[in-house]
């Protein structure tokens, strides 16, 4: 048997006391003497907030998602609520999604709202994570949760936090309700419901949202071109079942088919491996389907539909998976050709992506007189952006991680409102004799050929994160100095700041938050971009590669060129 490290077995006791339910005592005192191992991951750290919230596996402990560690965290948001906005009566909405355990610790967090005076709407049953970004404003609340671990793995559960403007937290109100948070102790949690300051909300905000992301995500095309598009759509187990086939319909798109055996939400996810829209395996059961009903496009959201995946027909016919930032060019190109033909580009409007993504869409939204602005990974940076610049419109923006927001009026990665912009722009392309593979070859010949890659190492536990931080200060302190044959001409430190130019040494400041990422430039235009996850026990390293493309016919011979290039990099700087 391990032994236990004394400070861990202080902190483990600390949770023995009066303070903690029965429960709780219970399975500690079984870790205790059954699973050493456990008990120091459960105990060896405080669960932190990372770049979508907190998120964690669930169970007992300071580094676990439970019923305290969420308590403190609602306790401290309750503080500093009032500390904010001190003459104000506060209101707070809280939604959850499908996860084990969601809607009861929704309910542990509405009661210690109410606890402290604040009144509170909270959702009756799950809900979309951007429908409660809409309800914050919708509601005028000054705060809001969601109870969710978008697509991690069955056992993890998440918290995260939306301010005023429906955006998530960011700085300064995210460290200083850290700070504030971590300085309590369980103690001062007041679980004492006041149930007449907990309202149940569902259908009124329900029906604003719903028409709210058709007004937002349909354009002028025929109503024919909708009825002709045969779509498949799954919700993986997840929340998009309560909204999007609803949005759909509304918005005239009546060839809807639904991959029942996922239809029913389930915490458990027994359908699939994983969740994630990211993984080609999760949208098996939906691709069948539509080789079954010869159906157009696939569409399929993780558990809080907050991302999407798209599948499309190439020109062969043949259903393919697009990546995020397949799809994002795609859907901007479709969203500028629209704002073009209204006469609404006058020089003030914007794009926003973040660092990691492919570099190709600069290109396009700069082509259409339009500002393009980068950010650090996450959508609380880009809705930031709309906080932070209310001069400029916003016509939407994504990520490669297969997430996009369709205008300002949700502040979060929205798969409701995306799937029907992806809906609507293969029912015009298909009514043209076109097709949405067919716009995306011609955007490769207009601005170049752009192929990327994900690379995700799992590191679990302690020893997992210790390596991920050896890996990045490695790469720190012996950078590369030549990627497949291209010398390194930039490394962009966000960590210090600082962009430094190889060739002739010279340094610029990076004028955007630090974070914990490196970014590699080649002479030939390559980049490598390196970064801890910020929700999950993994490093993440993002190669983008590219060519010209002289005519579509050319695509497959250059696109096979640039898959053995990215292999090639792989196998040189041992990425798996």
């Amino acid at each position: 048997m391990a032994t236990i490290k004394p400070e861990i077995l202080q902190k483990a006791k600390s949770w023995l006391t009066d303070i903690f339910d029965t429960e709780t005592k219970d399975e500690i005192n079984r870790l205790i003497k059954e699973n050493p191992k456990e008990l120091e991951e459960s105990f060896y750290k405080n669960a932190e907030f990372g770049t979508g919230g907190m998120r964690g596996v669930m169970g007992v402990g300071t580094n676990r998602i439970n019923k305290y560690t969420l308590g403190k965290n609602t306790q401290g948001l309750s503080d500093y609520l009032k500390k904010s906005f001190p003459d104000e009566d506060l209101k707070v909405a809280i939604a959850y999604d499908c996860r084990n355990n969601s809607q009861k610790l929704a309910k542990v967090v509405s009661d210690v709202f109410s606890a402290n005076g604040i009144k509170v709407f909270l959702f009756s049953e799950l809900r979309p994570t951007p429908e409660l970004s809409y309800a914050v404003k919708e509601l005028g609340c000054h705060c809001g949760i969601v109870l969710t671990a978008s697509h991690n793995p069955p056992e993890y559960n998440g918290y995260k936090v939306y301010w005023q403007d429906g955006g998530q937290l960011v700085p300064p109100q995210d460290t200083e309700l850290v700070e504030t948070i971590n300085n309590l102790k369980y103690e001062a949690i007041n679980f004492k419901a006041k149930e007449e300051l907990i309202e149940k909300i569902d259908s009124k905000v329900d029906e604003s949202f719903a028409k709210a992301s058709v007004e937002n995500g349909s354009f002028d095309i025929p109503s024919s071109a909708r009825e002709n598009l045969k779509v498949v759509f799954t919700s993986l187990h997840g929340t998009s079942i309560t909204m999007v086939p609803e949005v759909l319909e509304k918005a005239g798109f009546s060839n809807v088919a639904i991959v029942e055996e996922q239809r029913e939400p389930n915490g458990n996810f027994p359908t699939v491996e994983s969740p994630n829209p990211e993984e080609p395996e999760a949208l098996k059961m939906a691709l069948e389907l539509a080789d079954k009903n010869g159906s157009d496009i696939v569409i399929g959201t993780d558990p809080d539909c907050d991302r999407l995946g798209v599948a499309v027909r190439d020109l062969n016919g043949k259903m393919i998976l697009l990546n995020g930032n397949q799809t994002m060019l795609v859907m901007t190109w479709f969203l500028l050709e629209q704002w073009k033909k209204n006469d609404r580009i006058k020089g003030k409007e914007f794009v926003a992506s973040t660092i990691v993504s492919t570099p190709m869409l600069k290109n396009l939204v700069e082509d259409y007189g339009v500002k393009y602005m980068e950010v650090l990974t996450g959508f609380k940076w880009i809705a930031k952006l709309i906080k932070d610049h209310p001069e400029l419109d916003f016509i939407g923006g994504g990520e490669e991680s297969f997430g996009y927001m369709v205008g300002d009026f949700v502040r979060d990665k929205d798969a409701v409102t995306s799937t029907l912009l992806a809906c609507e722009i293969a029912a015009k392309m298909k009514s043209e004799g076109s097709s949405f593979y067919q716009k995306l070859l011609e955007l490769y010949k207009d601005y170049g050929l752009y192929k990327e890659e994900l690379i995700s190492l799992v590191k679990k536990g302690i020893e997992g994160e210790k390596e991920i931080k050896q890996m990045l200060i490695d790469l720190r302190e012996n950078p590369w100095k030549e990627i497949d044959g291209e010398k390194v001409i930039l490394i962009e430190d966000y960590k210090t700041s600082v962009a430094r130019n190889i060739q002739d040494h010279s340094e610029n400041k990076i004028a955007i938050p630090k974070s914990n990422v490196l970014i590699y430039y080649t002479e030939n235009g390559t980049k490598i971009a390196a970064r801890p996850s910020g929700t999950e026990p993994k490093i993440k390293f993002y190669i983008s590669v590219n060519s010209e493309l002289a005519t579509i016919e050319d695509y497959f011979k250059e696109d096979q060129k640039l898959s053995v290039k990215i292999a090639r990099i792989k196998q040189e700087l041992k990425l798996g």
